[in-house]
């Protein structure tokens, strides 16, 4: 696969997963400082591994979440976990990620995780009641 093919397919998930309105935002900011790291991000962790056939972006969902709960992403946790439902996550699995990462990440992490993902939950029932 050449990169530009890569590229599209990253933007494909990447706009799947993440939904046209972020991507949007995020190519809208797009200037000469931020350009080529969005063009590394859309090739390389979307077009190279949330393309992958070995797990299915619902797990690749639960395992980021998990990921930014363990290393205190904060912005990237709200965003995964609002984008989790786009691949079929539930919110039992994402409590159930939280607790496991209580465990291995640390209480002090998972209570932020649970604060947070309570915050997106009211704010996607928010959008959706409207």
């Amino acid at each position: 696969m050449d990169e530009r093919e890569r590229h599209d397919k990253g933007m494909t998930v990447r706009r799947a997963v993440l939904g046209d309105a972020h991507v949007d935002r995020t190519q809208t900011r797009k200037n000469t400082f931020n350009a080529e790291f969005q063009e590394l991000i859309t090739r390389y962790a979307w077009g190279e591994i949330w393309t992958r056939p070995g797990l299915p972006r619902h797990t690749r969902s639960l395992i980021t979440v998990a990921m930014m709960v363990a290393l205190n992403r904060t912005d990237e946790f709200k965003l995964h976990v609002r984008a989790a439902f786009n691949n079929g996550v539930t919110k039992d699995e994402i409590k159930e990620v939280i607790l496991q990462c209580a465990i291995y990440a640390g209480v002090p992490a998972a209570n932020t995780a649970f604060h947070l993902a309570e915050e997106v939950f009211a704010q996607m029932e928010q959008s959706s009641s409207r």
